[in-house]
């Protein structure tokens, strides 16, 4: 498949806003990190270089920190410096009890059901691991599909071509119209910067870097109601939605840090 990865033309100031589609990352993302999902996948990644490419211990952190900051993910660091095949890689980090680490979440799949939007799962990991963590939460089905590394043909956050990637993926053409929502600053600045409006998952502050923060993604209704209008509109402009979840937030007593 062939991709337009031009930069998108820039909107008009009063260009009025219509949310259509939702993107969502997916580890500590739609569920907390607290249950240690991508801690043990990090595990995982070691004991891989550990045993398949006979790195030394002591190296590993520092090799995997440095694929991380110049590659976006330590599996294209691999790709590129040791041609590690993609499969064996992602089976292996992600041999995980899910089931035991990820429970159900009966009120996130409701928020899921509820919204109008065309929604994403928008993920570095592969659709066979995000497929079973979305079963574990019980969310299989609130999604309109998944972009996965291998959608990406191995293109990863943060890279910009990602996000084009992405929207064209998912039959978007601005994304102005888009809502994204991730755990991690680094993934939403490029996001942001093409348009998109931003939402960082798992502070509790505001942040200058994004749109708007909240610990959970269950707090959209709260700090977004605009998603649910019935006729999908929002009477406001691109500037004034860049303030507009300040200002809700406000009112529900959550203030900018």
């Amino acid at each position: 498949m062939s991709f337009n990865l031009f930069r998108f033309p820039p909107v008009p100031y009063n260009y009025h806003v219509t949310y259509t589609t939702l993107f969502f990352d997916l580890d500590d993302t739609l569920y907390p990190p607290q249950n240690g999902v991508w801690t043990a996948i990090r595990e995982r990644m070691n004991l891989y270089m550990r045993e398949k490419l006979c790195l030394p211990p002591d190296q590993i952190p520092n090799l995997r920190r440095y694929y991380y900051e110049t590659y976006g993910t330590t599996l294209r660091g691999l790709q590129i410096h040791y041609q590690v095949d993609p499969n064996d890689f992602l089976a292996f980090v992600h041999d995980l009890p899910i089931r035991e680490m990820v429970q159900p979440d009966p009120k996130l799949r409701e928020m899921l059901a509820s919204l109008p939007q065309r929604k994403f799962i928008f993920t570095n990991a592969d659709s066979a691991h995000a497929s079973r963590i979305l079963d574990a939460l019980g969310v299989q089905g609130c999604f309109d599909g998944m972009i996965d590394v291998r959608a990406l043909d191995f293109q990863c956050k943060p890279d910009p071509i990602a996000y084009r990637m992405a929207l064209s993926l998912a039959g978007e053409t601005l994304p102005q119209r888009c809502v994204y929502l991730d755990d991690s600053l680094r993934n939403l600045a490029p996001a942001r910067e093409l348009g998109f409006f931003t939402i960082l998952i798992g502070a509790d502050q505001d942040h200058s870097a994004v749109d708007c923060a909240m610990l959970r993604p269950h707090e959209l209704p709260r700090v977004m109601p605009e998603l649910w209008l019935d006729d999908h509109r929002h009477p406001g402009t691109v500037a004034s939605m860049r303030q507009g979840g300040a200002r809700q937030r406000e009112k529900n007593g959550k203030h900018d840090g």
